[in-house]
């Protein structure tokens, strides 16, 4: 039977706009939050940077149920297989529910020893405390809206997910502007006030997200299991997107070493990392949605059996990313010193990182390879390849020439950015070489399952 949501082609570019723009805001909103603290204080900037290093940690724990619901639903619908794919979107839903909630409680009890073993400057601990425990202690919120943007993207409503982004990056940004600048007499309360805002416009944007699932769903989300785990639906999931989510929670995980790495620096290398990677994100926001864009395509692909179709569609995705990147990345050193400009005044700040955007341009054309390649084998079933060729990666030449570059050889910062140009480009080419050899094309869950039938 013909499935509705599959009867329209979908192209790359009709899902990756939509998926740009969001992503672009949510950055953008990353991005306000710093750019609105720095004027009022670079040492709350460190504070907050320092905090979302760990939220993000957490944020990837989330994402083993929803990239595992992304890859699944999408392969499913390809197949034309509505029903199993209603039956895994809620199942998600539930999953992730009671986990964040769980992660959600340690975060605000426990945000102080956390803090404490990234060894902060103890001005900083005040500030990332409190921003933590409120961020943190809703970030069950996030994994909502994680999860129910990555089931309406899988059945092709990209443009919905952008909407929503939009209308929480307004109500950020204004929350921002009254709890920093205190107009109309309003209470100036800086980091506080900013994680408020920001665990506010999330929860609207999840409300919003939710009735819209329903809606465009149409009846096909199967209610009846949230309470009940069906044990091929769970155990789907958690094959596709535990080891999804591993290569991601190594990757955030080597980070954050490498973060405590630049704490020992001190506070004005954590500054300046933090405004350099703010602006990083500009140059592969391009990547990541023309990566999550194809994940949608080759898992519709893979579900109705097009594996040439898919394979080349991966190679000129990955095409297309590197060109943009080294585009980007060029434009954005030449007006470096612009772009630094709107966060400091500080010379030293100034002067690293404009030469840290100049080495990012080597840097990004190296993360192409693995934000596409990784997608694709994702998006194909092949998943644990991508997690074990990351761990080896990650921490034997990320963290380690990190440490080597940035703290024995006391290279700075430029070792750090060393230690990320090493990393990413060498996963690159191992993810370019796996898809080559095709073992992916026997690894479909839905074909699985079917032949098992």
């Amino acid at each position: 039977m013909e499935n509705k949501h599959t009867s329209k082609e979908l192209t790359l570019f009709a899902l990756t706009w939509p998926i740009f723009i969001e992503i672009l805001l949510h950055m953008l909103m990353g991005n306000a939050d710093t750019l609105m603290l720095s004027q009022y204080s670079d040492k709350a900037v460190a504070a907050v940077g320092v905090s979302n290093q760990i939220l993000s940690v957490v944020v990837v724990m989330f994402g083993f149920v929803a990239q595992g619901a992304a890859v699944l639903i999408a392969q499913n619908l390809g197949a034309q297989q509505s029903k199993t794919a209603g039956e895994i979107s809620v199942l998600s839903l539930s999953l992730n529910l009671w986990f964040s909630l769980a992660l959600s409680a340690l975060l605000y009890i426990g945000s102080k020893p956390i803090l404490q073993i990234m060894d902060i400057p103890p001005e900083l601990m005040k500030e990332a405390m409190n921003y933590m425990q409120i961020v943190g202690g809703l970030i069950f919120v996030q994994a909502m809206i994680m999860t129910t943007g990555a089931i309406l993207r899988s059945y092709g409503h990209t443009k919905d997910t952008m909407m929503v982004t939009i209308g929480m990056n307004i109500i950020n940004v204004i929350g921002n502007f009254f709890v920093i600048f205190g107009p109309f007499g309003f209470p100036v309360l800086g980091v506080t006030g900013v994680a408020f805002s920001t665990a506010i416009s999330r929860f609207l944007g999840f409300l919003v997200l939710l009735s819209l699932l329903i809606k465009r769903t149409e009846g096909e989300l199967q209610f009846r299991i949230f309470f009940h785990f069906p044990k091929d639906q769970l155990k789907g999931l958690l094959q596709i997107g535990v080891p999804s989510a591993g290569e991601q929670l190594s990757y955030n995980a080597s980070q954050m070493v490498i973060t405590y790495f630049v704490a020992q620096m001190g506070t004005l290398a954590i500054t300046t990392k933090v405004y350099v990677q703010n602006i990083m994100m500009f140059i592969f926001l391009f990547s990541i949605a023309i990566g999550q864009g194809t994940q949608i395509l080759i898992g519709h692909m893979i579900g109705a059996g097009k594996t040439e179709e898919a394979y080349r569609r991966a190679i000129k995705s990955l095409q297309l990313s590197i060109l943009i990147s080294l585009v980007i990345g060029g434009i954005v050193y030449t007006f470096g010193d612009t772009l630094l400009g709107i966060f400091t005044d500080e010379a030293t700040i100034l002067e690293t990182g404009l030469f840290l955007l100049l080495m990012t341009v080597v840097l990004e054309p190296g993360r192409a390879f693995n934000l596409i390649m990784i997608s694709s084998l994702r998006a194909a079933g092949d998943v644990k390849f991508p997690v074990y060729i990351g761990i080896a990666s990650m921490w034997g030449v990320g963290v380690t020439f990190a440490w080597f570059f940035g703290i024995y050889l006391e290279l700075g910062l430029i070792g750090i950015w060393i230690a990320f140009i090493s990393d990413e480009w060498l996963r690159g080419i191992f993810m370019l070489r796996r898809w080559r050899k095709r073992d992916w094309v026997s690894m479909s869950f839905v074909h699985k399952n079917t032949e098992i039938e």
